[in-house]
């Protein structure tokens, strides 16, 4: 009787526990549940998520025996419980840089290989910069170079606390009080293959987290973003060329934070409504910043400040850029030069796609169909124009053996990445079966040198376009496979698309100098961007020009970017602003899209437009497949094709503004496309714009993104604004307006208080740059304006480093006047005439260097044609 006594207080008291459970797990709303079981492909039944000791409540239904296909976004019905064991603080001690933490955990978790005392530091870095590490030396840390610090800050604008069981983190900025980080939400894992942490976030507006398609603005509603570099069309909810684990997130009134998870492999990062963000990565170590801006251009700078500065570009860089895959011969290239050439159209580089190359082998091309290759680069020389050639990492493998310098030489250095058993691992693109250079090496940098300089002494390219380096491989891994353990087939698989790791990539277990592919997967493309630049850097001798399709935190160093293989559609001529925006937070200003689209036959209509957006981007290339119509500007009709020129001119008079834009990228991490919102972060408004953007401060872009209309709707932040062609005043109290845009037409707006610098355009940049300045004047309502000016050769190697630049700012206040904080190519730059918009009454006489200067003056106060002449 005893025992069936015992039995029952047993089972009243586990009843009762239950009920208890249940209770706790059903006062968690659904916003703030953060899901225990992400695997894919699983249907999670209440058996599979309590066996977990987590918490099942069918978010669409009342019947307890629901299931849910586990991996889809959505509240998900298992869930974290208050009680699930996590780790707990064991000692805290001070440092020279802050505090470290010993966290223990008593009890495993579900998956395998749990670390169950785990160290974490704090290091107050600066004021407005937090790192908190873990700082395990046992476990593949990125290798990337990262500021270091010898004493803690005194006086950080950030404050931490410290829940100690169990162990959470909370950061608050000290002025008010805001949360910026609490890890408390939800438990903290720490396994071999699983590392995990969920914080709160103090608004829904979070930006960043690339590559990815989508709104420039994320959507906080259960939306999961995988990060792990993959060849693939840009495709909404899909893991794309780039891993980029930063976001920069608004706070109420306006400041601005930035969170950098330090890590390069696999990972989900999942936003849900609370809102809340979950990190969850399936290797290296947890190492992350945290940035206090307040304003959002700061937050990047404070970014760029530890994954470094952007390079500062070519000058010609920035002109105008030509290319297909599908020109066929180095004849038919030529034609389309001489053809834009003729008909006055503004071009500074051509380029080639793989079919100049000899069975689309690397540093070859085809002796028949490009053999007049080598005078059309010289003729482009001749032109002041550039050439810039495709190369794709994967080195063909089966030509025969002293024929094919490349590959026999990089086996016999050793230089190709090894599968599991330390041969050779041979994959498959273009060029048939193919081995891949192991960037992470050293010795692999100089035999990439040695193959360009070669190929240089054939073809004088300028600059080099390095496509297909996630790494891209038509197999999954190998064609020998893969080997079947947990490094193919982890615990946790994050949602790549093909559902593994070496899903149209290598083998997670290919064998590279600093680590396994597992880890240094979507570092591929930033360590050829390394190489490639160095060795340009000593093949040219001047500043190296480089557009890479996958990248990684500190790419700006080294290349630009594109946003990779578009579609010629209306859609995603809108997509382009967001994608562009992006890079600008995350240091690589240098993007831009493929003008008119990629695959696809574009409309004449939509190439227009897109040239129009495309004069606007900081890198401008107008790019199309094999087998589609041509869309270069000459392939159109005379109208749409001046109105192409004329996008295109403008562009080019504009170039003294886009150059000293990439300056203060490059000294400052500034960006050079920017959100509006980051000029007007308190206009809540403008959080979630991303058909209008700003260069620098000063112009606001407002594009036509829709086929067959004559006008477009834009949003004007408070304030006066100038219509850039005509001076004609906007005064906005923070509102849309309606604009008119015909086909030949971009709308373009100048800020008040704004002076900028531009130059009569001409076919290249060369031969523009060397043309007198015209300054256009933005008066605000006090009469004051300012802005500036960097110029240097545009092409020798760290100009502002040496002192070989020269640097003006201009200013009004009554009169126009120029400050000169370094000149030493002061010489060069000529101010011809001026425009000044909003001059409130007709003045009676104007003086330039106290002489009598002619000036017109418009009716709709607009003081025009300025004409002065003065020479420094």
């Amino acid at each position: 009787v005893s025992t069936d006594f015992a039995l029952l207080l047993q089972s009243a008291a586990n009843d009762t526990a239950a009920s208890f459970r249940s209770e706790a797990c059903s006062l968690i709303p659904e916003a703030w549940r953060f899901d225990c079981y992400p695997e894919r492909g699983v249907v999670v039944t209440r058996e599979l998520c309590e066996a977990r000791n987590c918490c099942f409540i069918p978010a669409s239904t009342a019947s307890s025996s629901a299931s849910r296909p586990s991996g889809k976004n959505g509240i998900p019905w298992c869930f974290y419980p208050p009680e699930f064991p996590s780790y707990s603080v064991v000692s805290l001690n001070d440092t020279l840089l802050g505090q470290k933490a010993t966290l223990v955990k008593e009890v495993k978790t579900y998956y395998p290989g749990d670390i169950l005392t785990v160290e974490v530091e704090m290091r107050y870095e600066t004021d407005k910069r937090l790192r908190i590490t873990d700082p395990s030396s046992s476990r593949f840390e990125v290798p990337i170079s990262v500021p270091t610090v010898a004493n803690k800050t005194e006086s950080p604008d950030y404050i931490i606390e410290l829940s100690k069981q169990p162990f959470g983190l909370v950061v608050k900025r000290r002025s008010t009080g805001a949360v910026l980080l609490n890890t408390t939400v939800a438990p903290l894992f720490y396994a071999d293959q699983f590392l995990q942490f969920s914080t709160s976030l103090p608004t829904q507006f979070i930006y960043g987290l690339g590559e990815h398609r989508s709104t420039f603005l994320h959507d906080v509603h259960w939306n999961t973003l995988t990060m792990w570099a993959r060849d693939v069309p840009p495709t909404e909810q899909t893991n794309l060329y780039g891993a980029h684990p930063f976001y920069l997130a608004m706070e109420d009134g306006g400041n601005a934070h930035g969170f950098f998870l330090l890590n390069s492999n696999a990972m989900d990062v999942v936003l849900q409504p609370a809102p809340a963000l979950t990190w969850r990565t399936i290797g290296g170590i947890l190492d992350f910043y945290i940035f206090l801006g307040p304003d959002p251009g700061s937050v990047v700078q404070q970014y760029v400040d530890v994954v470094g500065y952007p390079a500062m570009p070519v000058y010609w860089a920035l002109g105008y850029h030509l290319c297909r895959w599908g020109y066929d011969t180095s004849n038919s290239t030529w034609e389309v030069v001489k053809s834009m050439r003729n008909y006055g159209i503004p071009q500074d580089v051509q380029w080639n796609d793989i079919d100049y190359m000899d069975k689309f082998m690397d540093f070859t091309y085809e002796s028949k169909k490009f053999d007049t290759l080598p005078d059309l680069v010289r003729d482009l020389h001749a032109h002041n124009q550039r050439y810039v050639m495709i190369l794709d990492p994967g080195i063909s493998s089966t030509q025969p053996e002293g024929s094919y310098w490349p590959f026999d030489e990089g086996v016999k250095r050793g230089v190709f990445i090894k599968d599991a058993e330390g041969k050779t691992l041979i994959g498959k693109v273009w060029p048939g079966l193919t081995a891949y250079p192991d960037f992470s090496d050293e010795v692999t940098h100089e035999w990439w040198y040695d193959n360009l300089k070669m190929f240089h002494n054939k073809v004088a390219f300028d600059g080099l376009w390095i496509d297909m380096n996630e790494p891209s491989n038509f197999l999954d891994g190998s064609t020998s496979g893969c080997p079947s353990n947990n490094l193919e087939n982890p615990p946790y698989t994050p949602g790549v698309l093909g559902g593994l790791l070496r899903a149209k990539t290598l083998c997670a277990t290919a064998q590279q100098k600093q680590s396994i592919h597992y880890n240094m997967h979507s570092l591929y493309g930033l360590m050829e961007a390394k190489a490639s630049a160095s060795a340009l850097k000593r093949i040219v001798a001047k500043r190296p020009f480089v557009i890479s399709r996958s990248t990684f935190p500190s790419q700006g160093m080294y290349s630009g970017h594109w946003l990779g293989d578009n579609r010629s559609q209306w859609k995603d001529l809108y997509t382009s602003i967001a994608g562009m925006l992006t890079f600008n937070l995350l240091g690589i200003p240098l993007v831009g899209a493929d003008v008119c689209g990629f695959s696809e036959e574009t409309q004449e209509e939509l190439c227009v437009r897109w040239t129009q957006l495309g004069a606007f981007y900081p890198f401008t290339r107008n790019h199309n497949a094999i087998s589609v119509k041509p869309q270069d500007p000459t392939a159109f009709s005379p109208l749409a094709r001046t109105a192409m020129k004329e996008a295109l001119l403008l562009r080019y008079s504009l170039f003294p503004v886009l150059y000293t834009l990439f300056h203060h990228a490059h000294v400052h991490g500034h960006t050079v496309a920017r959100p509006i919102m980051f000029e007007f972060p308190k206009d809540v408004k403008a959080y979630g714009i991303d058909k209008q953007f700003m260069w620098g401060k000063s112009l606001l872009v407002t594009p036509v993104l829709d086929p067959g209309v004559d006008y477009v709707d834009g949003y004007f932040p408070e304030g006066l604004w100038y219509d850039y062609y005509t001076g004609d005043c906007v005064t906005s109290k923070g509102e849309e307006l309606r604009l008119n845009a015909p086909l030949d037409k971009i709308n373009l707006h100048l800020r008040e208080g704004s002076i900028v610098p531009t130059q009569a355009p001409n076919l290249t940049l060369w031969v523009s740059t060397g043309q007198p300045l015209h300054l256009v004047s933005a008066l605000s309502q006090d009469g004051s304006a300012s802005g500036d000016l960097f110029w240097d050769d545009g092409e020798t190697i760290d100009t502002y480093e040496t002192n070989q630049y020269a640097y003006i700012i201009f200013s009004i206040a009554q009169v126009l006047s120029f400050m000169f904080l370094f000149c030493l190519f002061a010489s060069y730059i000529t101010v011809e005439s001026a425009s000044f918009y909003g001059v409130k009454e007709k003045p009676s006489r104007v003086l330039v260097n106290s002489q009598d200067a002619p000036f017109t003056y418009r009716t709709n106060k607009v003081s025009s044609e300025f004409l002065l002449l003065l020479f420094f």
